[in-house]
């Protein structure tokens, strides 16, 4: 006889752990876009940004491509940390453990990708973007925390 439990517990590490490489795997994947692609990608956010600021009747020109670019740093690293939590989470390690390699990975995946950007043509490896990019992990986090004592509080 199989145990659901047990079932649903090597699932759940299967779907965490796969989406923390996918999620990880496109990161990479834009820190290796050229220059010049990555730049047409955030010119064509920001001018949705303004069509919309615009169609709200609000002055939109305030918003520049520097803060798209750093706004996506800081999204895309806020979801790594939400998967990576729930990843190491769903492996059931000792708390130490657990916050050790979240710290390790938090940091390591940012250094990493800023790394592969200076070997990415037109592209510049920045140590505020490492920075930037661990704060957004840091704010997934919180985020994945806060989010969990909800979810266990109603279900109690």
């Amino acid at each position: 006889m199989v145990d659901i439990g047990s079932r649903i517990q090597k699932n759940e590490k299967r779907i965490w752990t796969a989406a923390v490489i996918v999620c990880v795997l496109l990161i990479f994947h834009n820190s290796l876009t050229p220059a010049d692609l990555s730049s047409q990608q955030s010119g064509w956010v920001l001018e949705t940004i303004w069509k919309v600021l615009g169609w709200l009747g609000l002055d939109g020109t305030w918003v520049t491509e520097f803060m798209v670019r750093k706004t996506a740093h800081f999204t895309e690293y806020t979801v790594l940390g939400i998967l990576l939590w729930n990843c190491i989470r769903s492996w059931r390690p000792p708390v130490r453990l657990w916050l050790a390699v979240h710290a390790w990975l938090g940091v390591l995946i940012p250094l990493t990708d800023e790394t592969f950007q200076l070997f990415t043509d037109g592209r510049s490896g920045e140590v505020a973007d490492v920075w930037l990019d661990v704060a957004g992990v840091c704010f997934g986090t919180v985020i994945a925390v806060v989010l969990w004592k909800i979810l266990r509080r109603k279900r109690q």
